[in-house]
């Protein structure tokens, strides 16, 4: 597909890097040139310098022709009236980025249909609610749901003397008489699509997806489950603290958020006055020590700077706080910390390029089982795609065990009439449902879930 995206910074160079490496054509728009001449040298794609609220600009961009134009800059509202200027000049889909808190759900569906824009993504609000999840189940590294969290996937690593240490996957699922899979295993920079002989070792990453109910159940009885957190630190004052504190507040957890700036203290003390918010800087061991941080369930560190938000995470695990997350948004920062052991690493960039991706690739789809969830895992090497399946998908009754799919892709979960559950051999596939697939994203593109079958 033709493909515009506008603005520079983290979310437009990420979603360049991810669409261009799903084959679109994409031509990239800024009105910095040096934001435009560092992107035409690290990139593959036309670009052009202008203001693309300005039609010459557009359609030097051929925006006429665009299949989608993606709008990042660092404005709401321009990214929404590039929006509707695109879409009334040929673009068929447009897509906007809109942080500010004030455009809620009933408000943005509003908006989106006034000015006909196709979708609207909010990359703080994504890694927000990511954290969330994970402070929810603080055994998991990392959570992603499917079918709005009628069915999850967890990430956790092998202790040292973990129960499942030397168990083959066979002997786990005959010795747990539960619902789950283990979908995906990381052992140092290898990454397995494991079959049933596979044998879990310490140290191992794996994936392991069933519904929210089993998975609580399984980590029971694998004696990981852990009391969820009801008292979090928050380091940073930022839009993503904004949005994970309303979320923890409605639950009934403390929140505590540090912030060295006075006016969004004051700003967050009038917003959330359910939260406790201390001037001071979070960057000072003493201040979190004296703000009680070995005494909460988990450290969250928010900021806008990833290298304070990893070394002040690594200094609350160092303060044997339970559950600690960072945001970290570069690639390299995120990948060093993770080796270095840090708990949980969380990027709103990877959130809004997963779900962008997705979307196209459901507009780029002709045969009607459209990509409706996509995740990238375990740095990318392997993606989790949720399916809608429609009545022209051509292998539906036939049993699983049967179905002849295509090298390192699993079926790892079916969500039919909002019952989740991870399938069987003898289990079908039929119209309307809902199918979890796992695949190695080196080897093959996933657009439709015809893709899977050889």
């Amino acid at each position: 597909m033709k493909i515009i995206i506008v603005g520079g910074g983290k979310i437009g160079a990420t979603l360049i890097e991810s669409l261009e490496g799903e084959g679109h054509d994409i031509i990239f728009v800024d009105c910095d040139q040096k934001v435009v001449d560092e992107m035409n040298n690290i990139y593959d794609v036309m670009c052009v310098c202008g203001n693309a609220v300005d039609n010459d600009t557009l359609d030097e961009a051929q925006v006429s022709a665009a299949d989608l134009l993606i709008a990042v800059t660092n404005s709401d509202e321009i990214n929404m009236l590039i929006c509707f200027i695109a879409k009334k000049m040929g673009a068929a889909y447009t897509v906007a980025r809109v942080r500010n808190p004030e455009f809620n759900d009933k408000r943005m569906e509003q908006v989106k249909q006034y000015l006909d824009i196709s979708l609207t993504i909010n990359p703080e609000l994504l890694a927000a609610s990511e954290i969330f999840n994970i402070l929810k189940l603080p055994a998991a590294i990392n959570i992603e749901t499917f079918s709005r969290r009628n069915f999850s996937m967890i990430e956790l690593s092998l202790k040292d003397g973990s129960h499942l240490d030397g168990m083959s996957l066979i002997d786990l699922r005959k010795k747990y008489d539960l619902n789950f899979l283990i979908s995906v295993v990381k052992r140092g920079d290898e990454v397995y699509i494991p079959d049933g002989n596979f044998v879990l070792k310490c140290g191992d990453h794996i994936c392991l997806t069933a519904n929210f109910i089993e998975i609580q159940k399984l980590l029971k009885t694998l004696g990981l489950a852990k009391k969820q957190s009801k008292s979090v630190m928050i380091l940073g004052a930022t839009t993503t603290s904004y949005y994970l504190a309303k979320m923890l507040l409605r639950s009934g957890t403390d929140v505590t958020i540090i912030d060295k700036d006075i006016n969004r203290c004051n700003q967050f003390a009038e917003e959330l006055p359910g939260a406790v918010i201390i001037n001071g800087d979070g960057a000072e061991q003493e201040v979190l020590m004296e703000e009680g941080i070995t005494s909460v369930d988990a450290f969250t560190a928010l900021t806008g700077i990833d290298e304070e938000n990893i070394l002040i995470s690594f200094f609350a695990q160092s303060q044997n706080v339970p559950r600690v997350v960072a945001k970290v948004n570069r690639n390299e920062l995120a990948s060093m910390a993770e080796k270095l052991g840090l708990d949980s690493i969380v990027s709103p960039k990877k959130a809004a390029a997963n779900v962008v991706t997705s979307y196209a690739r459901a507009l780029q789809n002709s045969l009607g089982s459209n990509v409706e969830t996509m995740y990238k895992l375990m740095d990318g090497s392997v993606e989790a795609l949720e399916f809608n399946v429609q009545s022209d998908f051509k292998a539906q009754h036939i049993p699983l065990k049967e179905m002849k799919l295509k090298k390192d892709v699993l079926i790892a979960g079916i969500i039919r009439k909002r019952k989740a559950f991870v399938p069987t051999g003898n289990d079908e596939i039929i119209a309307g449902d809902k199918v979890v697939i796992i695949a190695k994203s080196d080897d093959q593109k996933m657009n439709d879930l015809s893709d899977i079958l050889r």
